[in-house]
Order: structure tokens, then C-alpha cells, then sequence
């Protein structure tokens, strides 16, 4: 072996520093900074909604609860699929490949109108059985009402999902930050108007809270894109010459890379879904100090899932461009920073339960067993950021199928299983649901964090006929 390919290979081999990932930490924050901001701005809009509608009493804040748990898990499907985006386009603009990432671009929107389709008729029969669930019979009306009426804006929902990850994989995140921060003043507006009946309007109550989800969304849309029409006449003239045509391979492509993303995504957001229905059999009280308790946690869950997706963008970039090294320094950066954010929220649910409580309602029987929620919470922030972000690497490296797996057993063999036994069995009510959830995070958490450690060490090492062409 030459010393120069010698000293490759141990460049190869070479330990991952702290020095490396210091100089990886201000490109990853660069680009999850704005995309957690978006995270936000999304998770703000809902959880705007509750405080709003909590104003009207706790039935609505159950039906909006339901309603908006019901949408978010039947959508969830398409936005999983849609997760394909982040390797397929990073891949593209690693290597230097636009057309590729164009062409990925075009082909995922004519799959979100197929999935519309299907989704639809999925929302409609969700609607149509929802009184089988159990629910309470004074959150029903309110609930099938929200329901309806948000599950209109299901296209440009997901059209702007699929420009917002182009534009990630790209590294253009300011737009969709804007649009998702702008849209909150869309939706407190329209909420003031038709949740109260304001300026002359019917007082809707939960209803008047998903049309102003639904044209949010729409605003959304259109923000972004008069971004990309505006960035490509700039920047990008080649997005206006690729072929409009369905391409069917391409579309197999974002399917069968995504389609594993979408169970992954489906199995997490629905125990969550599953377990706000099991709520909504106790009593209007406990559904309401879950939705709240939830929301808040979920708050929290935005910052490493932004992190979560830029470490997946800077991931595939790095492979694309060939540069293993990269990827794993990306990675471990990533998962470092959704770690420490979500170690800091678990003080914050121990130290001041009652102060986020009471952001939301001012009722002291739900404030009581909110807070008793949020100290489970802080039990599982670490590891519910870990297996986000961890979910999100594995996913930049082209890796979808562990991460299902994964929360198939951790969710569904594991957490609900205990989450049941301990509310119901055990007499624990809805704290027990969610020490059950607690365990299955944890359970997720450790799985895919040890197999990032196996999937980029497994890229580190050279195959064998390399090793030999490297040796001669």
C-alpha cells in the first residue's frame, strides 16, 4: 500500500473528534434554526386553538383535541411519505444533480392529489364511526364538526409539506419560517372572528377554530409558492424547464423510500391519537388536562424534530457529495442538540408544571392533573428527542424500515399495551396512559440511537474490493 492511500485509510478509520463536531455544530444550527422555528410556528397555531377555545369551556377543548388528533394521524400518512423528500433531494444537491432534485420536487406533488384521494375518504369514515370511540357524548357534535371542516385544506396542506422539505434539502428554510410564523396572525384572527362570533360572524366555537386551521393553510401554500416561482426566476431557471410529465419511476422512488417514513410516523402519532381517544372515555376533565399536558410536550418536541430534519438534510448532503466522514459528524451533532434542548424542557415540566398549566386554562381540577402529566413528561423529554432526531439521521442515510420496526414494538407491543393496563387495570386513570407512552419512548430512544452507531460505522468501513484496489 502506498503511504498516501495508507494515510487515507486512516483518515478514514480515524476516530470521530470533538473538534469535528465543533466545526459541524454552527452549519447544523445554521440550518435547523430556521426549521425550528417553523416547527414552532406550526405547533403554535394549535396550540393557539386550545387556548382560544378553552375560553368556551372544556368540551370544546376536548373536541378540538379530538378533531385536530383524528386529522393530524389520517395526514400523517402523506406527510411520512412525503419524508422521502429529505434524502432523495439532499442526495440531488449533494452531488450536484438539480434536475434530479426538480424532477423529485414535481413528481411528489402529483402524488400528494393521489393521496388526497385516499386520505379523504379515510377522513370521512373516521367522521362517520367516530361516536364508536366512545367519546364523550357533549365533545362529539363539536368534535365531527372540527373534523369536517379541517379535513378541506388536506391538499394545500400537503402540497406545502412537499414544498417546505424541497426547500430544506435545498438549504432555502426562511420561506417556509415566515409563511408558518405569519400564518399564526392569520389564525388568531380568523379564530377571534368565527370562535366568538366577532365583527358580525356566528359564533362557531370549535368549528371557527378549524376554518381558521384550514385558510392558514391555505396562506401557507401561497407563501411558499410565490417563494420558489420568485427564487427560481432569480436563481434556478431550470425548475421552469423540467418535465411536468408523471414520471412512475420516480414516483417508486419517493414511495418506497418514504412508505416505511409514513408507517414509522403513523405508528408514533398514533398511539399518541390512541391514547387521546382512551382519554376521551374517562371524563371531559381528564381529556382536557391530557390535550393540554400533550400540546405542551409536543411544544417541546418541535425543537429536536427541526433539528431532527436539518440532521437529516445535512446527512444526505454529506453522502451525496461522498463524504461519509461528514455524514457522521452531522449525525452525532444532531442527536447532541436534541439531547441537551429536551434535558432542559424536563426542567422546566419538574420546576414550573403550574406556569405551563395555566397558560392554557385557569380551571384548578385540570390544572391538578395536568400537572401530574407533565411530570411524567419530563421523565421522557431526553429520550423522545433521541429517537426523533435518531429517526431523522437514520432517515438522511437512506435508512427508513429500522425506525418502523422500532415503533411498531416500542409504541404498540410495549408502550400502549403497559399504558392501558396502568390507567384502566390499574386504577391509575390518564397519569397511567402516559407513564405506559414514557416507557415505549424509551424503548424507541435506545433501539435507534444504537442503530445509527451500527448503520454509519458500517459506512466508515471501505468493502472489501476497495480495500484491495487501495492496497495495489
Amino acid at each position: 500500500m502506498s503511504s498516501s492511500a495508507a494515510s487515507s485509510v486512516a483518515h478514514h478509520h480515524a476516530p470521530l473528534s470533538v473538534a469535528g463536531l465543533r466545526r459541524e455544530l454552527p452549519q447544523l444550527l445554521r440550518l435547523a434554526g430556521p426549521v425550528v422555528v417553523a416547527e414552532l410556528g406550526g405547533m403554535a397555531m394549535g396550540l393557539v386553538d386550545v387556548m382560544m377555545v378553552g375560553r368556551v369551556g372544556a368540551s370544546a377543548i376536548g373536541a378540538v383535541s379530538v378533531g385536530a388528533n383524528l386529522f393530524h394521524f389520517v395526514s400523517m400518512f402523506g406527510i411520512g411519505i412525503l419524508l422521502g423528500l429529505d434524502y432523495l433531494v439532499s442526495h440531488a444537491f449533494g452531488g450536484g444533480r438539480m434536475h434530479e432534485a426538480h424532477r423529485t420536487l414535481v413528481q411528489s406533488l402529483y402524488l400528494c392529489v393521489f393521496l388526497t384521494v385516499v386520505l379523504s375518504v379515510l377522513l370521512w369514515a373516521a367522521n362517520h364511526w367516530l361516536h364508536l370511540a366512545g367519546i364523550d357524548p357533549a365533545v362529539l357534535p363539536d368534535a365531527r364538526a372540527y373534523l369536517s371542516t379541517v379535513s378541506i385544506g388536506l391538499l394545500p396542506f400537503l402540497w406545502f409539506v412537499a414544498l417546505r422539505r424541497y426547500l430544506q434539502a435545498v438549504g432555502l428554510v426562511r420561506a417556509a419560517t415566515f409563511a408558518l410564523v405569519s400564518a399564526n396572525l392569520v389564525n388568531v384572527l380568523v379564530n377571534w372572528i368565527l370562535i366568538f362570533g366577532n365583527l358580525g360572524a356566528p359564533a362557531l366555537g370549535a368549528e371557527g377554530a378549524a376554518w381558521a386551521t384550514t385558510l392558514s393553510r391555505v396562506y401557507m401554500l401561497a407563501v411558499l409558492i410565490a417563494f420558489v416561482l420568485w427564487h427560481a426566476r432569480r436563481e434556478d431557471r431550470a425548475l421552469f424547464h423540467v418535465a411536468l410529465a408523471p414520471d412512475f419511476a420516480v414516483l417508486a422512488r419517493i414511495v418506497k423510500l418514504g412508505l416505511p417514513a409514513s408507517a414509522q410516523v403513523v405508528l408514533e402519532g398514533g398511539v399518541f391519537t390512541a391514547a387521546t381517544l382512551l382519554a376521551a372515555g374517562l371524563d371531559p376533565l381528564s381529556l382536557a388536562a391530557h390535550q393540554i399536558a400533550l400540546g405542551a410536550a409536543a411544544f417541546s418536541f418541535m425543537v429536536p424534530l427541526g433539528v431532527a430534519s436539518a440532521g437529516a438534510v445535512r446527512v444526505g448532503k454529506a453522502l451525496g457529495a461522498g463524504d461519509p466522514r461528514g455524514a457522521e459528524r452531522a449525525g452525532w451533532a444532531a442527536l447532541a442538540v436534541g439531547g441537551t434542548f429536551m434535558s432542559f424542557a424536563a426542567l422546566v415540566f419538574v420546576l414550573a408544571p403550574r406556569l405551563v398549566m395555566r397558560a392554557f386554562t385557569t380551571d384548578e381540577a385540570v390544572i391538578a392533573t395536568g400537572i401530574s402529566l407533565l411530570q411524567v413528561a419530563a421523565v421522557f423529554q431526553l429520550f423522545d428527542g433521541l429517537q426523533v432526531v435518531g429517526a431523522g439521521i437514520l432517515r438522511g442515510s437512506g435508512e427508513t424500515r429500522v425506525a418502523m420496526v422500532a415503533a411498531a414494538v416500542g409504541y404498540w407491543v410495549i408502550g400502549l399495551p403497559v399504558g392501558y393496563g396502568l390507567c384502566f387495570r390499574g386504577g391509575m386513570g390518564v397519569r397511567g396512559l402516559w407513564i405506559g407512552l414514557s416507557v415505549g419512548l424509551i424503548v424507541v430512544a435506545i433501539a435507534l440511537v444504537a442503530w445509527w452507531a451500527r448503520r454509519i460505522a458500517s459506512l466508515q468501513h471501505p468493502v472489501p474490493h476497495a480495500t484491495r484496489a487501495l492496497a495495489s
